[in-house]
């Protein structure tokens, strides 16, 4: 869905002289690691605050897209735990598995399930080449069957303990740092193309100043007298 406000240089740079010089490097600095070359999707967490805290690690490693299958268990975006990370990344909802499958093959990603799997690959030995979209499950009962089929590849993070699993925002966050700090050490083009940098840029800064709407309509109506 496209927003309803512009997305173009000038709006950019009306929008930037309401932003400190601090602010605007800070966004610079951001989207210099922020990448889709790989993405996240959560299938029906149970817990919101695990859903929260998956979208919080993709902040903070720099993964711009998270999805979010809410099949059974759809609820809002806990804040509190986010704390923020709603402003800075890109949310996509879904109302099934397979709508989610779809879609994310259909960008050309490949499905990576993060679950153990007789042709899995251990964390550290996996492929990071390839555009994918790492999928985590339910804390009951793990990824849907559907995901499961659906996969191209398959991960798991080494265990040597006693206990076989690990919550899911911790697997999330383990997994994501891993696979994104290899991938700023890699010759992959990974970042994010000049059309998603400028959409970044205005996203971010309406999500930073205050009485926003009025400010684009004041915009909008210069652009207007000017016809």
């Amino acid at each position: 869905m496209k927003p309803d406000y512009p997305q173009d240089i000038e709006y950019l740079n009306y929008l930037n002289g309401f932003l400190t010089d601090n602010r605007k490097q800070r966004f610079e600095d951001v989207l210099q690691n922020r990448t889709k070359h790989f993405t996240v999707a959560v299938e029906d967490v149970f817990q919101l605050h695990n859903t929260s805290a998956v979208m919080r690690s993709c902040e903070v490693f720099g993964i711009q897209e998270l999805h979010v299958v809410e099949q059974q268990f759809g609820k809002s975006i806990d804040k509190e735990i986010a704390m923020g990370a709603e402003k800075w990344v890109d949310i996509h909802r879904y109302n099934s598995n397979v709508h989610c499958v779809e879609a994310l093959k259909a960008q050309g990603y490949q499905i990576v399930a993060t679950s153990p799997h007789e042709s899995d690959s251990r964390l550290e030995r996996f492929d990071i080449s390839k555009p994918s979209a790492l999928f985590f499950g339910t804390e009951r009962s793990g990824l849907s069957q559907e995901v499961l089929d659906a996969a191209d590849a398959f991960v798991h993070i080494p265990m040597v303990g006693f206990t076989e699993s690990l919550n899911i925002s911790v697997s999330a966050a383990i997994i994501i740092q891993d696979l994104t700090n290899k991938l700023r050490l890699s010759t992959i083009d990974w970042k994010l193309i000049e059309e998603d940098l400028l959409s970044k840029r205005i996203d971010w800064a309406r999500n930073t100043i205050k009485d926003i709407d009025f400010v684009t309509a004041r915009y909008m109506g210069a652009l207007e007298s000017k016809e």
